[in-house]
Protein backbone atom coordinates (compact mmCIF):
# COMPACT_ATOMS: atom_id res chain seq x y z
CA UNK A 1 0.00 0.00 0.00
CA UNK A 2 1.08 3.56 -0.59
CA UNK A 3 0.90 6.72 1.42
CA UNK A 4 -2.70 7.66 2.24
CA UNK A 5 -3.91 10.76 0.40
CA UNK A 6 -6.30 13.23 2.04
CA UNK A 7 -8.12 15.97 0.11
CA UNK A 8 -9.08 19.23 1.76
CA UNK A 9 -12.30 19.53 -0.19
CA UNK A 10 -13.38 22.96 1.08
CA UNK A 11 -14.26 23.96 -2.49
CA UNK A 12 -14.74 20.51 -4.03
CA UNK A 13 -18.36 21.21 -4.98
CA UNK A 14 -17.43 24.46 -6.72
CA UNK A 15 -14.76 22.55 -8.62
CA UNK A 16 -17.22 19.81 -9.58
CA UNK A 17 -19.80 22.28 -10.88
CA UNK A 18 -17.15 24.23 -12.79
CA UNK A 19 -15.80 21.03 -14.36
CA UNK A 20 -19.26 19.62 -15.05
CA UNK A 21 -18.56 16.42 -13.13
CA UNK A 22 -19.88 14.80 -9.99
CA UNK A 23 -17.81 15.51 -6.86
CA UNK A 24 -17.30 11.75 -6.49
CA UNK A 25 -15.12 11.81 -9.62
CA UNK A 26 -12.81 14.37 -8.02
CA UNK A 27 -12.44 12.42 -4.78
CA UNK A 28 -12.33 8.97 -6.38
CA UNK A 29 -8.56 8.57 -6.03
CA UNK A 30 -8.10 9.85 -2.48
CA UNK A 31 -8.37 7.93 0.76
CA UNK A 32 -10.21 10.59 2.74
CA UNK A 33 -11.79 13.97 2.19
CA UNK A 34 -13.23 16.78 4.26
CA UNK A 35 -15.68 19.30 2.92
CA UNK A 36 -17.50 22.24 4.38
CA UNK A 37 -21.28 22.54 4.24
CA UNK A 38 -21.29 26.27 4.92
CA UNK A 39 -18.63 27.45 2.46
CA UNK A 40 -20.64 28.03 -0.69
CA UNK A 41 -23.42 25.58 0.09
CA UNK A 42 -25.24 27.83 2.53
CA UNK A 43 -25.58 25.62 5.60
CA UNK A 44 -25.10 27.62 8.81
CA UNK A 45 -22.33 25.30 10.08
CA UNK A 46 -20.89 21.88 9.52
CA UNK A 47 -18.25 19.86 7.78
CA UNK A 48 -18.04 16.24 6.72
CA UNK A 49 -15.13 13.84 6.98
CA UNK A 50 -15.39 10.90 4.58
CA UNK A 51 -13.25 7.82 4.13
CA UNK A 52 -13.42 4.06 4.36
CA UNK A 53 -14.91 2.34 7.40
CA UNK A 54 -11.58 1.77 9.18
CA UNK A 55 -10.56 5.41 8.71
CA UNK A 56 -13.88 6.72 10.05
CA UNK A 57 -13.72 4.38 13.07
CA UNK A 58 -10.20 5.67 13.84
CA UNK A 59 -11.40 9.25 13.42
CA UNK A 60 -14.30 8.62 15.81
CA UNK A 61 -11.89 7.26 18.43
CA UNK A 62 -9.68 10.34 18.11
CA UNK A 63 -12.70 12.66 18.23
CA UNK A 64 -13.92 10.97 21.41
CA UNK A 65 -10.43 11.08 22.93
CA UNK A 66 -10.33 14.85 22.47
CA UNK A 67 -13.94 15.45 23.55
CA UNK A 68 -15.24 16.27 20.11
CA UNK A 69 -18.63 14.67 20.51
CA UNK A 70 -21.84 16.56 19.84
CA UNK A 71 -25.34 15.85 21.07
CA UNK A 72 -28.58 16.80 19.34
CA UNK A 73 -26.81 17.42 16.05
CA UNK A 74 -30.03 17.08 14.04
CA UNK A 75 -30.53 20.84 13.91
CA UNK A 76 -27.14 21.08 12.23
CA UNK A 77 -27.60 18.00 10.05
CA UNK A 78 -30.91 19.07 8.49
CA UNK A 79 -29.60 22.24 6.79
CA UNK A 80 -26.46 20.31 5.83
CA UNK A 81 -28.56 17.71 4.02
CA UNK A 82 -30.53 20.47 2.29
CA UNK A 83 -27.24 22.09 1.20
CA UNK A 84 -26.06 18.79 -0.30
CA UNK A 85 -29.31 18.52 -2.27
CA UNK A 86 -28.69 21.96 -3.80
CA UNK A 87 -25.09 21.71 -5.00
CA UNK A 88 -26.15 22.49 -8.58
CA UNK A 89 -27.16 26.01 -7.53
CA UNK A 90 -23.44 26.82 -7.27
CA UNK A 91 -23.64 27.33 -11.04
CA UNK A 92 -25.59 30.52 -10.28
CA UNK A 93 -22.73 31.76 -8.10
CA UNK A 94 -20.31 31.02 -10.94
CA UNK A 95 -22.49 32.89 -13.45
CA UNK A 96 -22.72 35.87 -11.11
CA UNK A 97 -18.94 35.84 -10.68
CA UNK A 98 -18.48 35.79 -14.45
CA UNK A 99 -20.76 38.84 -14.77
CA UNK A 100 -18.94 40.66 -11.98
CA UNK A 101 -15.54 39.92 -13.53
CA UNK A 102 -16.68 41.19 -16.94
CA UNK A 103 -18.05 44.36 -15.36
CA UNK A 104 -14.87 44.96 -13.36
CA UNK A 105 -12.68 44.22 -16.37
CA UNK A 106 -14.50 47.00 -18.25
CA UNK A 107 -13.36 49.58 -15.67
CA UNK A 108 -10.34 51.69 -16.63
CA UNK A 109 -7.14 50.25 -15.19
CA UNK A 110 -8.78 47.13 -13.78
CA UNK A 111 -8.10 43.64 -15.10
CA UNK A 112 -10.41 40.85 -13.91
CA UNK A 113 -9.96 37.58 -15.82
CA UNK A 114 -12.98 35.35 -16.32
CA UNK A 115 -13.26 33.15 -13.24
CA UNK A 116 -13.69 29.39 -13.22
CA UNK A 117 -15.82 29.39 -10.08
CA UNK A 118 -17.28 32.00 -7.73
CA UNK A 119 -14.02 33.81 -6.97
CA UNK A 120 -13.25 36.98 -8.91
CA UNK A 121 -9.70 38.31 -8.84
CA UNK A 122 -9.25 41.97 -9.78
CA UNK A 123 -5.82 43.42 -10.59
CA UNK A 124 -5.53 47.19 -10.14
CA UNK A 125 -1.84 47.93 -10.68
CA UNK A 126 -2.53 49.66 -14.02
CA UNK A 127 -4.98 51.98 -12.25
CA UNK A 128 -2.40 52.60 -9.52
CA UNK A 129 -4.85 51.47 -6.85
CA UNK A 130 -3.37 49.38 -4.02
CA UNK A 131 -5.58 46.48 -2.99
CA UNK A 132 -5.61 47.71 0.61
CA UNK A 133 -7.14 51.03 -0.52
CA UNK A 134 -9.68 49.24 -2.71
CA UNK A 135 -10.68 46.89 0.11
CA UNK A 136 -11.14 49.79 2.55
CA UNK A 137 -13.12 51.91 0.08
CA UNK A 138 -15.28 48.95 -0.93
CA UNK A 139 -16.00 48.24 2.75
CA UNK A 140 -17.13 51.86 3.14
CA UNK A 141 -19.42 51.26 0.14
CA UNK A 142 -20.88 48.11 1.72
CA UNK A 143 -18.94 45.59 -0.38
CA UNK A 144 -16.84 42.87 1.19
CA UNK A 145 -13.61 41.82 -0.50
CA UNK A 146 -10.11 40.81 0.57
CA UNK A 147 -6.59 41.75 -0.38
CA UNK A 148 -4.55 39.03 -2.11
CA UNK A 149 -1.39 41.04 -2.65
CA UNK A 150 -0.38 44.65 -3.23
CA UNK A 151 -2.56 45.16 -6.32
CA UNK A 152 -4.85 42.13 -6.31
CA UNK A 153 -8.26 41.95 -4.65
CA UNK A 154 -10.61 38.98 -4.32
CA UNK A 155 -14.39 39.22 -4.57
CA UNK A 156 -16.58 36.18 -3.92
CA UNK A 157 -20.16 35.50 -4.97
CA UNK A 158 -22.35 33.20 -2.89
CA UNK A 159 -25.86 32.05 -2.08
CA UNK A 160 -26.93 35.47 -0.80
CA UNK A 161 -25.76 37.39 -3.89
CA UNK A 162 -28.17 37.68 -6.82
CA UNK A 163 -28.04 39.47 -10.18
CA UNK A 164 -29.38 42.72 -8.72
CA UNK A 165 -26.62 42.60 -6.10
CA UNK A 166 -24.03 42.17 -8.86
CA UNK A 167 -25.42 45.24 -10.65
CA UNK A 168 -25.38 47.29 -7.45
CA UNK A 169 -21.87 46.12 -6.55
CA UNK A 170 -20.58 46.93 -10.02
CA UNK A 171 -21.88 50.50 -9.78
CA UNK A 172 -20.44 50.98 -6.30
CA UNK A 173 -17.07 49.51 -7.28
CA UNK A 174 -16.98 51.73 -10.38
CA UNK A 175 -17.52 54.77 -8.14
CA UNK A 176 -14.81 53.53 -5.76
CA UNK A 177 -12.32 52.98 -8.59
CA UNK A 178 -13.11 56.42 -10.04
CA UNK A 179 -12.58 58.01 -6.63
CA UNK A 180 -9.30 56.22 -5.99
CA UNK A 181 -7.76 56.73 -9.41
CA UNK A 182 -8.54 60.40 -9.73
Amino acid sequence: AGVPVHLDGARVFNAAVALGVDASEIVDHVDSVTFCLSKGLGAPVGSILAGDEAFIEAARRVRKLFGGGMRQAGMIAAPGLLALENVDRLATDHANATRLAADLDALAGVHAPEPDTNIVVAHTETAGIPASALVDACADAGIGCVEFDEYTTRFTTHLDVDEADIDAATHRIADVVDGLSG
